[in-house]
């Protein structure tokens, strides 16, 4: 069954869409209609997945300028566990390099998430020098990136050679179970979720790669 994607501002959202993402949730994060309601009015854009008129995933994201570098930082997201999940994160992707590619025309574009485990990656998996990685020690300019993006998602601290980030979050991280294989970056065995630690995983979407997303995913 294909997955149909919808992406619009986050203003657009209502209660029956809220309560119907506080239900897919509920089985993993948890997170309910009134937290969800304030992360619309911290979010620009929400992309919706669906499969036959039901809701299977969301993402809550903003296209803005990090030190004037076009960036996509995705906030709050889910993805039901179902056994085409790898599809319907896809599906959501796919509409967040479209807006990417719409905002930010013939530019390279850095796309930041949230992450407790390696599922993230799977978010990133197609872009361009994605870190923390396994077996690759941040350079001076990766630390840097990670302070920038530490500081953007409202990190209390950023630890930029473990790579791990503390306090801030609310544990609103990137809700998504990988159905394949992920890289077990090590930096994820230093992380203590009941310290409020996490990761902020990022890649590049280069401008040739995102030429390739001229058309929405539905």
């Amino acid at each position: 069954m294909a997955i149909e994607v919808l992406t619009r501002d986050c203003t657009a959202l209502g209660d029956a869409e809220l309560a119907a993402m506080a239900d897919l949730s509920a089985a993993h994060a948890g997170w309910e209609v009134g937290l969800l309601s304030k992360q619309a009015e911290e979010w620009v854009l929400v992309s919706e997945a669906f499969e036959k008129s039901v809701l299977k995933g969301f993402v809550f994201s903003t296209l803005e300028r990090i030190g004037g570098t076009p960036s996509l930082v995705i906030g709050v997201g889910c993805v039901a566990r179902a056994r085409n999940r790898s599809s319907i994160l896809r599906g959501l992707m796919h509409d967040q390099f479209h807006k990417a590619l719409m905002a930010f025309p013939d530019e390279d574009v850095i796309v930041s998430v949230r992450m407790g485990d390696a599922s993230g990656f799977e978010a990133l998996s197609d872009l361009t020098d994605c870190r923390p990685w396994p077996d690759t020690r941040p350079n001076g300019e990766e630390r840097a990136w990670g302070r920038r993006l530490s500081k953007r998602f409202g990190a209390g601290a950023f630890d930029d050679r473990a790579m791990i980030a503390t306090g801030g979050a609310d544990q609103l991280l990137f809700d998504h179970e990988s159905a394949k294989a992920t890289p077990g970056t090590p930096v994820f065995a230093d992380v203590n979720a009941s310290k409020e630690q996490f990761i902020i995983g990022w890649g590049w979407a280069m401008a040739e790669f995102l030429d390739g997303f001229e058309q929405p995913a539905s």
